[in-house]
């Protein structure tokens, strides 16, 4: 078969088109966003007649996605590990109403917080939903599960979350494919109240899920993800989860590792295999990328929970991804350090691109927040989140998508009075318009700025699903058409800018200033595109 040198992001969209995929849904976040870019820019997709297109949020995504698997169709949602929060209602709902064609919800979390934050382990969330989870070790597994996960989603008629960590999802390997199957057929659930949660139907499709774990348990023991490697050294057990496989082989040139290993790749963990390395080995050592979801769970099991070292006893630090050499440490063998960076290799702090729209903006709130005291602007997730950092230093928030606005609202609420909440176009229609309706209906006086690039900007240039509607969103939510501005963010307007935010900051209501200006590295790509087609390229 056809051997491609893949992301693990791009194996699990390969994968998933390979095994028949119909629809994807997401909302671009790293280190996810690849998965459905690929499929995107796919012939085979294209020529299938696969449904790609982005969704406003990590919640529509996954109620969109349980509709195309309510029709028997074969779907993957994706999003990064602090997106299944936004997702959390119906995805936990998910598993008592079960899936009809396969189903996999794919988390990619992010250990070390290269673009989050916070280091939210998702298995945390499957256990919590009771269902399967599958966790690959390298790009050629991310391939397989596809296939696997959603022939278990329609055997056992659950949806199964497949998790990955950045360093997975971003690096490259050979994958070989495996012949294409065909899309499913239109066929809807034999119980057509399978969906319907009220609480005499859904008492009795909990039940039901209580009663498919012992089935789950006993797919996870006999699974070809979860594999124990005998060794002869019983003085230590290695449990590794994922890719803390390869961080494990690294430090044994030859790969073979002396003390007995289990490799796990599909939850609920194998109870049967940890028995027998329990009874075997003097103690564990538990690598697992994230939370310690497994060390938890083990040291649930003993008496004497000495025996078990990973994150908890600090054999392995609590916090970060693991590395080869935070492995060989726990292992007792010498670490291999590589060269310092040499004390000229000055830091680069993240900054603004030249040129970006967002400066000006900031430029302008500055301007009019300086006669008041610090901490009255709220913003959100975004390049303008670099707002936070020198020379701006404008920003005071960013906790989660949306929250500007509401943040803000609450400020004023306290008595903190003027409030400005800053939020990009893509995240309003993510999270924003609720926050947005709470505040009209409290006619709470708060200027929230809707930076408007006319893209996705910090995830690749996707495009903002509310392109050409803002306006019309805040007049539906009820902010006043005469509180509602769109500027330039230029400094040839500077001046007539900040007369316009000073007369809203003193509006004791709902005002929404837009600053619109597409974003310079957009319009770079889109130069680029049209040169490519002008030149048939």
């Amino acid at each position: 078969m056809q051997k491609l040198l893949l992301l693990g992001d791009e194996a699990i969209a390969q994968g998933a088109l390979d095994a028949g995929l119909s629809g994807i849904y997401a909302y671009p976040g790293t280190p996810s966003t690849e998965i459905t870019e690929f499929v995107q820019n796919s012939r085979q997709a294209f020529e299938n007649k696969v449904r790609c297109s982005w969704s406003a949020n990590e919640k529509t995504a996954m109620e969109a996605a349980l509709g195309m698997s309510y029709a028997g169709k074969r779907v993957m949602v994706c999003m990064k590990h602090v997106g299944l929060n936004v997702a959390a209602d119906p995805f936990m709902n998910s598993a008592i109403t079960g899936a009809n064609g396969g189903m996999i919800v794919v988390a990619a979390d992010d250990p070390s917080m290269h673009s989050s934050q916070n280091e939210q382990d998702s298995r945390f969330f499957g256990k919590f939903a009771m269902i399967p989870i599958l966790e690959p070790a390298n790009q050629q597994e991310a391939y397989d599960m596809v296939h696997y996960g959603f022939d278990f989603s329609e055997k056992y008629k659950i949806p199964v979350l497949m998790r990955i960590p950045t360093r997975l999802a971003h690096s490259r390997s050979g994958v070989e494919r495996n012949t294409a199957r065909k899309q499913n057929d239109i066929a809807l659930p034999d119980n057509l109240r399978q969906y319907v949660l009220l609480p005499a139907y859904a008492r009795k499709r909990y039940s039901h899920l209580l009663k498919e774990q012992v089935k789950y348990e006993e797919e996870s023991e006999n699974s070809q993800f979860n594999r124990y490697i005998d060794g002869d050294d019983k003085s230590r057990g290695i449990i590794v989860c994922g890719i803390a496989y390869n961080y494990l082989l690294e430090n044994y040139p030859e790969r073979k590792v002396p003390f007995p290993v289990l490799k796990i790749g599909q939850y609920p963990l194998p109870k049967k295999m940890i028995e027998r390395m329990l009874s075997e080995c003097t103690e564990l050592l538990i690598l697992e990328d994230g939370y310690p979801f497994v060390e938890e769970m083990i040291k649930g099991f003993l008496s004497d929970a000495g025996k078990v070292k990973g994150r908890l006893d600090g054999t392995i630090p609590r916090d970060g991804e693991l590395n080869p050499n935070i492995v060989a440490f726990a292992l007792g063998i010498e670490e291999t350090k590589g060269l310092d960076i040499p004390a000229l290799m000055v830091n680069r702090p993240p900054s603004l691109c030249s040129c970006c729209p967002h400066i000006d903006s900031f430029n302008a709130i500055n301007e009019v927040m300086a006669p008041f005291t610090k901490g009255r602007v709220f913003s959100d997730i975004g390049c303008y989140t670099l707002g936070a950092l020198h020379p701006f230093e404008t920003i005071n928030s960013c906790v989660d998508m949306g929250a500007s606005i509401t943040m803000a609202k609450g400020a004023t609420d306290a008595g903190l009075v003027p409030s400005i909440a800053v939020i990009g176009d893509s995240t309003f229609s993510h999270s924003g318009m609720t926050g947005l309706l709470d505040a009209v209906n409290d006619k709470s006086p708060v200027t929230v700025f809707i930076l408007d690039n006319k893209t996705t900007a910090m995830t690749g240039g996707q495009d903002s699903p509310c392109n050409g509607k803002i306006e019309d969103i805040c007049k539906g939510v009820g902010v006043e058409e005469a509180h509602i501005h769109v500027i330039r963010p230029l400094k040839k307007y500077h001046k007539e800018n900040v007369k316009i935010i000073n007369e809203e900051l003193a509006y004791k209501g709902v005002s929404v200033i837009i600053p619109r200006r597409e974003c310079v590295v957009n319009i770079n790509k889109r130069t680029r595109e049209k040169i490519k087609k002008a030149n048939n390229i």
